[in-house]
């Protein structure tokens, strides 16, 4: 399925759905919870309303106000240069192309949520007893997926790069 998709635009439509996808679930929690009060799905597993004016793990989310311009400025540069990156990969490098999409498309989330709101918006909560990992959305989720996926194919990639080297020689005698 991914391999079909028409390049650079249907990326483009990937991180557009990303997008939507996390602003639509953001608009339900906003609008069906109440402000840190969890509800539990199972003994490890809640949504729990949460502001976080910081960047990942809540990092600098006690500053004076400077992050939110600080972050959105990355957020935005760091899209410009997905994007760029995005048209100019071949359309062979689907695997690198559909992890920049999933990327780009919670970047735009996170950034649309700062710019708009002055903070994110994050929900998931995943704990064991009282260690909580850091509550997050649907866009960190999809920067975490497109992430591990843009790893796998660099290591997939250099390993196929490094035999068609070996396999081809390098031209030394």
């Amino acid at each position: 399925m991914w391999k079909k998709i028409a390049h650079p635009w249907g990326w483009y439509l990937l991180a557009a759905i990303v997008f939507l996808l996390d602003q639509w679930s953001k608009t339900a929690v906003v609008a069906s919870l109440d402000y840190n009060s969890p509800v539990a799905f199972t003994s490890f597993f809640n949504f729990t309303l949460l502001h976080n004016p910081g960047a990942a793990f809540s990092f600098l989310s006690d500053a004076s106000g400077w992050q939110r311009w600080f972050f959105t400025a990355i957020a935005a540069v760091f899209s410009v240069v997905i994007v760029i990156w995005l048209a100019r990969l071949p359309k062979a490098r689907w695997i690198e192309a559909m992890a920049l999409g999933f990327i780009l498309g919670g970047a735009l989330g996170n950034l649309y949520d700062r710019v708009v709101l002055g903070h994110v918006v994050d929900f998931i909560v995943v704990h064991y007893q009282d260690n909580y990992f850091p509550a997050f959305n649907l866009a960190d989720s999809a920067i975490c997926f497109g992430a591990f996926w843009l790893i796998v194919d660099m290591l997939f990639n250099a390993k196929k790069e490094t035999a068609g080297k070996a396999s081809k020689g390098d031209g030394h005698a």
